[in-house]
């Protein structure tokens, strides 16, 4: 006679697979680290409201033109419309505190069409640019942008580059302090003018950078790629960033910047 052991039912959400090492985690355990996996250190992508309340100081966000919203000039019909990606825009932005250090600060999301750059955005990071400059405070722009220039607003996404751009320009000859932390995905447009203009620029551990993705200049240019290219490590390799810092530091090491810099 074969007997069988009953199989126990496992609740769902208990558990969850790691994009980095593969292994099934905890999935509590990856929350309390600051959505971090226990086994490899893999940083998850995780929402921009998520981040910001990791980095400011409890409800210390004061969120500034929050009901911005494109009119969607083309009516461009992808495999989401605006409407149903849940949010109005791909940014965030306001002043807040680290550590009881004031701080203007902004945030793309790529729950939002992969963050990509629309008239919006390019607004939006303007005009926060604009009031750190007004009221001498840090400037902290945080990437998580894996779309360029908005294919869905045309000749309006395109000039927000130049946009952004030279509110950067100005905000620095000015002597303002900016850091720019770029965590994965960081491509595109975004990375092509505001995200890559800072004094400081840290990553998150193994985030993708860059312009152009690399399977996109792997099949141009007909040749196999570096190993780790267009990784966070890879890059400040090549003296593209100045540091690489863990989620559970970050909070810790922009202060200290801030103190340092300020």
């Amino acid at each position: 006679m074969v007997f069988f052991r009953k199989k126990r039912d496992m609740p769902d959400g208990l558990w969850m697979r790691c994009d980095g090492c593969k292994n099934l985690v905890y999935k509590k355990n990856v929350e309390e680290r600051m959505h971090v996996c226990p086994e490899c250190n893999y940083h998850f992508r995780i929402f921009s409201r998520d981040r910001l309340n990791l980095l400011l100081d409890e409800n210390s966000l004061e969120e500034m033109w929050a009901n911005m919203q494109s009119c969607d000039p083309l009516n461009f019909k992808d495999r989401v419309t605006y409407p149903e990606t849940g949010l109005k825009e791909a940014a965030i932005v306001g002043k807040g505190k680290i550590n009881g250090k004031e701080v203007m600060i902004g945030i793309t999301d790529p729950s939002f069409i992969m963050g990509s750059m629309g008239s919006v955005v390019g607004e939006k990071i303007t005009r926060i640019t604009e009031k750190a400059s007004e009221l001498k405070l840090p400037l902290i722009l945080i990437s998580g942008s894996g779309g360029g220039a908005r294919m869905h607003e045309g000749v309006f996404s395109l000039m927000q580059m130049a946009k952004t751009s030279a509110a950067i320009a100005k905000f620095r000859e000015a002597g303002g302090l900016y850091i720019s932390i770029l965590t994965d995905p960081s491509l595109g447009g975004v990375m092509a003018s505001f995200a890559s203009q800072a004094d400081i620029i840290i990553a998150e551990p193994k985030a993708l950078i860059g312009f152009a993705g690399p399977r996109v200049i792997q099949e141009t240019i007909k040749r196999t790629l570096p190993s780790g290219f267009q990784t966070a490590e890879f890059l400040l390799e090549h003296g593209f960033l100045d540091m690489i810092v863990h989620r559970q530091d970050m909070r810790k090491e922009i202060s200290r910047l801030i103190d340092y810099l300020q």
